[in-house]
């Protein structure tokens, strides 16, 4: 979500400061972290950008807490701020939102809807069940030149989908419904139902099309064996053997890990981070990071200071973001690894539902109760339902797609010595960290 900031702010407080006082006041303040203060002067414009990531970084720290992301007063604040500095009054408009096939599903909503109530909207319009809601999302993402999607990140639950998408005035950004959860056993609980089923079909073919899950030749004609007959649920069973299956892939990024400036790609599924790094000496190398072996991470965010001279455009410099968790080498040794991307926060969002997807597992809890009904919510049926279409069959397997897995080797953490600290994970809060309630100690048998 995007904050307007005006150039001269003259309250120390405001709506946001004062909605940050009644959290503080409530949960007490070693809960809360501090607002960011405001400035009586007149600010610069990368002073404004920083200004926004400061706020924006701000509301991702209190929405990682489940006691504060659920505070009434905290949500309403957020509902008022992006409607009012967008400036898009309470009324009725229809929504598009993408399935994985590219299948578009119009849905009449309010622009003052939150993503559960665009969510039930669409799940209605689909005919999918109510117990089956809780187990897809909507995520933001923005189209790729060859029809494939970056994502930008899910839409949390205080978030106005048609604010948020509008707001970016792009028509390469759209909101798409995919599955939310990373354990491939609830695929079962998904496929009980035809419409489950056929999203959760949809998904896994557009991903083996867009390379995520990785398919040789042979599983490829086994993949078409199973489209042509039709087989839906038998073909997600093969593809769950498949690697990379559930992951999702990001773009092509910046890592300090084994050594500063490698690139990567990164893929976040099965309760970790997979990295392929290309070494400077070319070689490409694959290793995995365990979710349950993060103490802690956090997302930081920069404006790089234009060097030009004055009037140049000032502001115009991209912020930059980093992902940094801390990771257990082995028994007694704990290392910082540091992403740098601006899908930073997609990747913390990605972290932090695996974490609540492990211990609401590990409490014996369902990932159907996961989903929140509001105690004053009915859920709206649509008068006309919409069938989802099946993708059309496999196209053939790109080549060029497996000398990469081959080429790849294993990134192992004992091999590799001498790495030192990220700069950027030192000197910072205590609230600035997102605590890892999975998180394991382990011994060196282990690694």
């Amino acid at each position: 979500m995007h904050f307007s900031i005006p150039e001269t702010e003259t309250r120390a407080g405001g709506d946001g400061g004062g909605a940050a006082y009644v959290l503080r006041k409530e949960y007490g303040t070693n809960v809360v972290p501090a607002f960011p203060p405001k400035k009586i002067f007149t600010l610069t414009p990368a002073e404004v950008e920083q200004r926004r990531e400061q706020l924006e970084k701000y509301m991702q720290a209190v929405r990682q807490d489940p006691t504060l992301g659920g505070s009434e007063t905290f949500n309403s604040f957020l509902r008022k701020a992006q409607q009012e500095t967008q400036q898009i009054p309470t009324e009725e408009v229809v929504l598009e939102v993408l399935l994985s096939n590219g299948q578009r599903v119009k849905v009449t909503i309010l622009t003052s809807d939150q993503t559960e109530d665009v969510l039930e909207a669409v799940a209605s319009k689909l005919d999918l069940p109510d117990d089956l809601i809780g187990y897809f999302s909507l995520f933001l993402v923005r189209e790729t030149k060859d029809g494939a999607f970056s994502f930008v990140r899910k839409l949390q639950e205080f978030e106005l989908p048609y604010v948020s998408v509008t707001s970016l005035h792009n028509p390469e950004f759209r909101i798409i419904l995919r599955k939310s959860y990373w354990d491939s056993s609830y695929d079962d609980d998904v496929m009980e139902h035809h419409v489950g089923l056929n999203l959760l079909y949809a998904q896994t073919v557009s991903d083996i099309e867009h390379g995520w899950i990785l398919v040789n030749k042979e599983q490829h004609r086994q993949l078409k064996s199973l489209q042509e007959k039709v087989s839906k649920k038998e073909f997600i069973r093969l593809a769950q053997t498949l690697k990379y299956y559930g992951y999702l892939k990001f773009d092509p990024c910046v890592t300090d890990f084994p050594e500063k400036g490698c690139h990567v790609v990164v893929s976040a599924g099965n309760n970790e981070l997979n990295f392929q790094v290309r070494l400077p000496s070319e070689q490409i190398k694959e290793g995995s990071f365990k979710v349950t072996r993060m103490r802690c991470w956090r997302v930081t965010s920069s404006v790089p200071m234009s060097n030009g001279p004055t009037g140049s455009s000032p502001g115009k410099s991209e912020v930059k973001l980093e992902l940094a968790f801390e990771y257990l080498m082995s028994k007694d040794r704990l290392q910082w690894v540091t992403i740098t991307s601006p899908q930073a926060i997609m990747l913390s969002i990605c972290l932090q539902s695996m974490v609540d997807e492990l211990m609401v597992k590990k409490s014996g809890g369902s990932i159907r109760k996961m989903f929140r009904r509001r105690a004053n919510g009915a859920l709206r049926r649509s008068d006309s339902q919409q069938a989802v279409k099946s993708p059309p069959l496999l196209d053939s397997p790109d080549a060029s797609r497996e000398p990469m897995a081959k080429l790849s080797s294993k990134l192992t953490s004992v091999s590799l010595r001498g790495i030192s600290h990220s700069s950027s994970a030192n000197d910072v809060g205590a609230n600035d960290f997102h605590g890892n309630y999975a998180f394991e100690g382990i011994g060196d048998e282990d690694l």
